[in-house]
């Protein structure tokens, strides 16, 4: 293939990009936005305004976001021009090659910032894994999850901590709980929050019959320090001994803490700490985050608000077919990957990019 060739197939794939940028900004309200902040700091006495430095940062990213959405648009534009321009010249045609891996990294990047847009998406997350009804099939099928999970966030540069590691009797896991920090942290994980299914050969299976498993994936946002009172006679506390892996203290004493918020039915456990007073502070924080996470879709349901939207916990959001043939598929996006195995080595962006463009349409 000819380099021209190339590069205008290039420019070819990252055409939908540059579309669901161009139709998210149209929606999104971000150049009205602009206007207003833009012209309330050109007034005379803005700097007796009560809010100037709220209104100062805020116009200060919004600018930033406009000018990375003129560059970008501006780019792809040109790109097509230089490249009709300089088709015969082969050294030309090389910078512009360079300058076009450049744009496409910035494209994806800028892709996700946009549609990572609400206020929790910045925050750090638990990440928990509940495997469901089927005993070691179930629970190997968790076990696969957590890996998934924990290769997508060291792709994606986020820090990973267990904080609880339920082993399964024979394989796999009963549940396990994460707490991932980083960049967008909620934001690039809400999405997988739900129902997950498995179809596969059962490898427990001596007959080699085909069988479907579940598991429970729920993220929560950490919430900063806000007062949420919780009556102490509303909780129960347990303690029990840690499993898994944990250096030489595991299992020796009841550290682990399990704390139940009896009328909610939440539970939030913790392992991994060092003594049972760390265990236990971290449980109530989950807790707390859970609690608040609870009231604000109750709110928002009130309100009839995202209703399409509503990240239901109990409902089936995406099938992982081994066999007889190979597919992912998202039931809310229509997503698909025919390579599971990329998938559960990490390779989510697909899904999670595709989950925030269904997200934010109107």
């Amino acid at each position: 293939m000819l380099l021209v060739d190339e590069l205008l197939e290039q420019l070819k794939q990252i055409s939908p990009d540059i579309e669901t940028i161009q139709s998210y900004w149209a929606n999104s309200g971000i150049e009205k936005r602009f206007e207003i902040l833009e012209k309330e700091t050109n007034k005379e006495d803005f700097w007796k305004h009560p809010k100037q430095a709220d209104i100062s940062k805020e116009l200060s990213q919004v600018k930033q976001q406009r000018e990375t959405y003129q560059h970008i648009t501006k780019s792809y534009d040109e790109m097509g021009e230089l490249i009709g321009l300089f088709e015969q010249d082969e050294q030309e045609l090389q910078k512009i090659k360079s300058d076009l891996r450049v744009l496409q990294k910035e494209i994806a990047k800028f892709k996700v910032n946009l549609l990572l847009n609400e206020p929790e998406d910045s925050s750090n997350c638990f990440l928990s894994i509940n495997s469901g009804a089927g005993g070691t099939e179930s629970q190997d099928w968790a076990h696969m999850l957590l890996r998934m999970y924990i290769r997508f966030c060291e792709r994606e540069k986020l820090s990973v901590s267990t904080l609880d590691y339920q082993a399964g009797e024979e394989a796999g896991i009963k549940s396990a709980t994460l707490f991932v920090k980083g960049k967008n942290a909620y934001g690039l994980l809400k999405g997988e929050i739900g129902i997950h299914r498995l179809v596969r050969i059962s490898p427990f299976d001596a007959n080699k019959r085909r069988h479907t498993s579940f598991a429970a994936v729920m993220i929560t946002p950490e919430m900063p320090e806000v007062e949420i009172v919780i009556d102490p006679s509303d909780l129960r506390i347990d303690t029990y001994r840690a499993s898994g892996a944990g250096g030489q203290h595991v299992n020796k004493t009841e550290s682990a803490v399990r704390i139940t918020h009896i009328p909610t039915n939440i539970v939030a456990q913790c392992q991994n700490e060092r003594s049972q007073m760390q265990n236990k502070e971290t449980a109530m924080k989950m807790l707390k985050a859970k609690l608040i996470q609870k009231q604000k879709e109750e709110a928002e349901a009130k309100e009839k608000k995202k209703e399409k939207k509503k990240i239901e916990w109990g409902s089936q959001i995406r099938s992982y077919v081994l066999h007889p043939y190979k597919m992912v598929k998202d039931h809310r996006t229509s997503t698909e990957m025919s390579q599971p195995d990329l998938v559960l080595d990490g390779d989510l962006m697909n899904f999670t990019e595709s989950y925030l463009i269904w997200l934010a349409k109107p």
